[in-house]
């Protein structure tokens, strides 16, 4: 809106149908005798240039954690392999929606030596790739990274393994998480789809509010650095690219303020032993 109030008006100004003056209220009106000489351009000439004076700022808006215990009554509130599994990869391996729903079958490494699937890497884990998906899955992330898992999550991901294999077989399409329970059946899931499902667990879990994956992925971030992981780790994690990128994920646990507190030494200590 902003911009389009700034071109209307810039307009009518060309066509002085608007006095001059109203240019100055819109930008601040500088040359380019103050920029660098490598961005002067060619010529050498002075140029004015614009800047807009007003910009919209968005308050970025806060995202609860989801606590351990909301995450294990949704988790008991499954009723399918499927779903459990879901909200680990949400809760405990702390992926989007989009990167959820984007997983194929693929991209699960899980076993201790990868080496004869083409991976280098140990542990079990899985690859999170930013790709086209027929189902409309995106990652947000533009670069591909391997995610650990734990024992919780393999056992999550082999119980889900018979499951859809009693319903489909060896069909289906290669995305990890498909339907299973209606039509059309062996198609992947959305996110749309995962988003109505944590909702649903919500109310089926007798929680008194809905939570989303979004808070699902700032509860695997804190309890990560609850447990004594550093930033650089929670970034690698969650595959960001910018060194700030965690820090809104991070909600630290009362007692770890606690425990911060009591860390610091008191003064009578420290006069203690500055005259010893």
């Amino acid at each position: 809106m902003l911009t389009a109030v700034r071109m209307f008006l810039s307009h009518r100004i060309a066509n002085k149908a608007v006095p001059g003056w109203v240019l100055e209220q819109l930008y601040e009106v500088g040359d380019t005798r103050d920029l660098p000489a490598e961005a002067q351009g060619e010529g050498g000439g002075m140029r004015l240039r614009l800047r807009s004076r007003h910009r919209l700022q968005e308050p970025e808006s806060e995202v609860d954690r989801a606590s351990d215990e909301e995450v294990v009554a949704m988790f008991l509130a499954c009723r399918s392999a499927r779903d459990r599994l879901t909200v680990l990869l949400l809760s405990r391996v702390g992926l989007r929606p989009g990167q959820v729903a984007g997983l194929h079958r693929c991209d699960a490494h899980l076993v201790p030596d990868s080496r004869s699937l083409g991976c280098d890497l140990a542990g079990s884990h899985v690859h999170v790739v930013r790709r086209q998906n027929v189902n409309g899955a995106w990652s947000k992330s533009r670069k591909s990274w391997a995610m650990p898992v734990d024992f919780l999550v393999v056992q999550a991901f082999d119980q889900y393994a018979l499951e859809r294999h009693e319903v489909l077989g060896s069909g289906g399409s290669d995305h990890v998480l498909v339907n299973l329970f209606r039509p059309p059946y062996g198609a992947p899931v959305t996110t749309e789809a995962i988003g109505e499902l944590m909702e649903s667990l919500s109310r089926r879990a007798g929680l008194g509010r809905v939570i989303t994956p979004r808070m699902c992925r700032h509860a695997m971030a804190s309890n990560v650095t609850d447990a004594g992981g550093s930033l650089d780790e929670v970034q690698a994690l969650l595959g960001q690219k910018h060194p700030g990128s965690p820090r809104p994920y991070l909600h630290p646990a009362r007692s770890r303020l606690r425990e911060a507190v009591d860390r610091v030494p008191l003064p009578r200590a420290l006069m203690q032993e500055a005259g010893r």
